[in-house]
C-alpha cells in the first residue's frame, strides 16, 4: 500500500473517526488515502489554524489525540499556534504537514530555501511539540508514527508532529516488513515507594490541619481521576478549589466545591485558599494567573503539597513557588493511593472551617442581583448566570479568551456531567468557534448542546469557518459576546497607559455587524439587545436543531470583577475592595503589610477612596 494510507489507516484503527485538514499540493497524497477507507474521514476547514483548533477540540472531547493535516510551508506555519495551544495546555494532538520532494529539500541550512514553499517547519515547531520529526525514508513510518503517537500521550500530553515529503507520502511500503516502536519499554513509570512515604507524611499533616484546602489542575481529567478525587473530597470534607481548566472537574453542584481562585478569582474572592494551612495540589502547575504577581504571598500560610506527571516542575530549583513537598505521579495513581491509606485513619475534625469556606463561596459571588436590573443592553454577568441555568447537565461549553472568559468563569456555573472547556496557556482569540467545531464532533451524544462563547475580536478571527458549519451540518450555537472593542486591552490601558484606548476600539479597531455577515453564509441568527430578552432566547437558540449565531450586544460594557489590582497585591484582596474591616475580619492569618492602603486604579490613585463592595 501507498505510505500515505497506511498513516490514515493506522490513525482510524485507533479509533480518531474524524482529522481536520485544509488541502494543498504537499499533503495531496495525504488527504486522497481518506478516499480508500470508510473508517474515518477528514473535516475540510477553511484556514489551518481552525483545522488545529478544532483538532484541540476533538481530543478533549473524544480522549484520543486530535489531528491535523495541512500543506507546507504556509500551511504548516498557519498550525503554530494551536501547536502552542496544545503544548501549554498538555492536549495530546498529531498535527502533520506534507514537504516538498525529498531530492529538493535544502542540503546545509544555511540555505534559506530551494524548493517552493519549504519550510524548515520542524525546527519551527519543536520547541513546542513533545517530538517533531521530519521523515526521510518510508521503512521510518510505522516507528516513527508509533513513537509520535506514544509520546502525545504518554506522561504529560500534548503534540507532536511529522513532516513528510510529497514523494515519500506515494511511495509503496510492506506493512509486514515494517519495524515498529517498543512503547512497553518507553512508558513513564513512578516510584510508588517513593509516592507512599510522601502521602504518609501527607496523613500526618491532615490529622494537625485546621484549614486544608485542595487545589485542582486538568491533570485530574487528564489522568481520569475525577470521580477519585470526589471521593477523596468526600472522605476529608475539605474544600476543593478548580483552577481554570478544572471547573469541570469540580464542579459548581459539587458538595465540596469551594469556589474559584486566582488573579480574576470570582466566588469567594480567594479567601478559602489564602487562609488555608495545607495546600494539597493535584494536576496544576499553579500558574501566575493563580499566584498572582506577588508570589511570597501565595498560600502563605500553608504547608504546600504538589502532585503532578512532569518531574520538570517538580523541581525547587525551578518553581516560581518552592513547594514543601514534590510527589511526582499521575493524578489517578496517586488518589488510588491516597484513599487506600485513608481507610481508618481518623482525622481533625475541620467541620466549621469547611462550613466558613462555602459561606464566603456564597456571600462573594461576583453576579449581583443588580446586573439582573439593567435596562440597557444585555449585562453579561447576567447573560452567563442564565446560560449556565438553561444548559443542561450533558452539555458542552467552550469559552474563548479575553474579557469574555474571565466573564465566562466568573458567572458560569457547571454542573457534574457537564464539560466546560477553554485554552488557558497560550489563550489565542479565535479558539473557541473552531474548538466547538471539534468537540461537537467528537461527541457521540448529537443531542447534547454544544455552545461556543466568544468575542467580538475573537469571532473576528475565524469568522470565515461559519462556512464550516454549514457544509459538514455542524450544530454549535455560538453567542457572540459583543462589546464592540478589546476589553481586556481597554482595562489594562486604564490601569497601565492612562486611559488611552489605542487600536482597541473605537479608534483603530471596529467590528462589523455580524448578524449580516453569517446571515450571508446562510447560517441562522439571533441578536439579543436587553436583559429581559435572555432568558426566553437562550432557550429557544438551545432548542434549534442546526447551527446558530447569536449577537449579544453588551454595549462597550469591560468591567471585570472582582480582580486583584496591582503587581504586589495578595490574591486575598480583590478589587472593588471591601471595607478594611470586612477584609480583616475575613483573614485568619495576617494580612501582608500595607493592607490598610491597596493599590487603586489610575493615575490619581492617592486622591481616591476605597470603592467597597456592598
Amino acid at each position: 500500500m501507498k505510505l500515505a494510507d497506511f498513516i490514515i489507516n493506522y490513525l482510524a484503527e485507533k479509533g480518531i473517526d474524524k482529522m481536520f485538514v485544509v488541502s494543498g499540493a504537499a499533503n495531496a497524497y495525504l488527504i486522497d488515502a481518506f478516499s480508500r477507507t470508510d473508517k474515518t474521514e477528514y473535516v475540510a476547514t477553511m484556514h489551518e489554524q481552525a483545522a488545529g483548533f478544532a483538532a484541540e477540540g476533538y481530543a478533549k472531547i473524544k480522549g484520543l489525540p486530535g489531528v491535523a493535516i495541512a500543506t507546507s510551508g504556509p500551511g504548516g506555519m498557519n498550525l503554530v499556534t494551536p501547536i502552542g495551544n496544545c503544548f501549554y495546555d498538555s492536549v495530546p494532538a498529531l498535527f502533520i504537514t506534507g514537504q516538498i520532494n525529498s531530492d529538493f529539500l535544502r542540503a546545509d541550512p544555511s540555505i534559506r530555501q530551494v524548493g517552493f514553499q519549504e519550510t524548515d517547519i520542524v525546527s519551527i515547531v519543536s520547541p513546542i511539540t513533545k517530538y517533531a520529526r521530519l521523515i526521510r525514508k518510508p521503512e521510518e513510518i510505522k516507528y516513527e508514527l508509533e513513537k509520535a503517537l506514544f509520546l502525545a500521550t504518554d506522561g504529560r500530553p500534548g503534540p507532536v508532529f511529522l513532516d513528510i515529503p510529497m514523494n515519500i507520502q506515494k511511495m509503496e511500503i510492506d506493512p509486514e516488513k515494517l519495524f515498529g516502536f517498543d512503547a512497553e519499554s518507553n512508558k513513564l513509570i513512578y516510584n510508588t515507594e517513593v509516592i507512599d512515604k510522601k502521602i504518609d507524611e501527607l496523613l500526618k499533616d491532615l490529622k494537625s490541619a485546621k484549614r486544608p484546602v485542595i487545589l485542582v489542575g486538568q491533570g485530574v481529567g487528564i489522568a481520569r481521576a475525577t470521580e477519585l478525587l470526589h471521593q477523596v473530597g468526600k472522605i476529608l470534607k475539605i474544600p476543593i478549589f478548580p483552577t481554570w481548566n478544572a471547573l469541570d472537574i469540580v464542579p459548581s453542584d459539587y458538595e465540596y466545591y469551594g469556589g474559584r481562585v486566582g488573579t480574576y478569582g470570582g466566588r469567594g474572592r480567594n479567601f478559602g485558599l489564602q487562609n488555608s494551612d495545607l495546600l494539597i495540589a493535584v494536576g496544576s502547575r499553579i500558574s501566575g494567573r493563580i499566584t498572582g504577581g506577588n508570589l511570597k504571598t501565595f498560600a502563605r500560610g500553608a504547608k504546600k503539597y504538589v502532585v503532578d506527571v512532569d518531574e520538570t516542575l517538580l523541581q525547587k530549583k525551578l518553581q516560581q513557588i518552592p513547594f514543601d513537598v514534590n510527589i511526582h505521579s499521575d493524578a489517578k495513581l496517586f488518589l488510588e493511593r491516597l484513599i487506600k491509606k485513608l481507610s481508618g485513619t481518623s482525622l481533625n475534625d475541620v467541620s466549621l472551617w469547611t462550613k466558613q469556606v462555602l459561606e464566603w463561596k456564597d456571600k462573594y459571588d461576583p453576579v449581583r442581583p443588580e446586573f439582573f436590573e439593567q435596562k440597557e443592553h444585555v449585562n453579561p454577568y447576567a447573560f452567563m448566570r442564565i446560560l449556565s441555568e438553561e444548559m443542561k447537565k450533558e452539555d458542552i461549553l467552550v469559552a474563548d479568551c479575553g474579557g469574555n472568559i474571565v466573564v465566562s468563569n466568573h458567572a458560569f456555573e457547571t454542573k457534574k456531567g457537564q464539560r466546560y472547556l477553554t485554552n488557558n496557556g497560550n489563550s489565542p482569540m479565535g479558539f473557541s468557534f473552531c474548538g466547538a467545531m471539534g468537540s461537537w464532533l467528537a461527541s457521540d451524544n448529537k443531542k447534547q448542546n454544544t455552545v461556543c462563547i466568544i468575542g467580538d475580536g475573537g469571532f473576528n478571527m475565524n469568522i470565515q469557518e461559519v462556512q464550516t458549519l454549514l457544509t459538514y451540518g455542524i450544530k454549535t450555537k455560538t453567542f457572540i459576546i459583543n462589546n464592540h472593542n478589546y476589553g481586556i486591552i481597554k482595562a489594562f490601558q486604564d490601569t497601565n497607559v492612562g486611559g488611552r484606548h489605542e487600536a482597541s476600539g473605537p479608534k483603530g479597531y471596529l467590528p462589523p455587524d455580524f448578524v449580516k455577515v453569517v446571515d450571508a453564509y446562510g447560517v441562522k441568527t439571533k441578536r439579543i439587545s436587553k436583559n429581559d430578552d435572555a432568558r426566553k432566547m437562550i432557550k429557544e437558540i438551545l432548542a434549534f436543531d442546526g447551527p446558530i449565531v447569536c449577537d449579544v450586544d453588551i454595549g462597550d460594557w469591560y468591567a471585570y470583577e472582582p480582580r486583584v489590582f496591582g503587581w504586589n497585591t495578595p490574591i486575598e484582596d480583590m478589587y472593588p475592595y471591601l471595607s478594611r474591616e470586612e477584609f480583616k475580619k475575613n483573614m485568619f492569618i495576617e494580612p501582608v503589610e500595607g493592607w490598610e492602603n491597596p493599590a487603586l486604579p489610575g493615575e490619581d490613585a492617592k486622591a481616591k477612596k476605597i470603592e467597597t463592595h456592598e
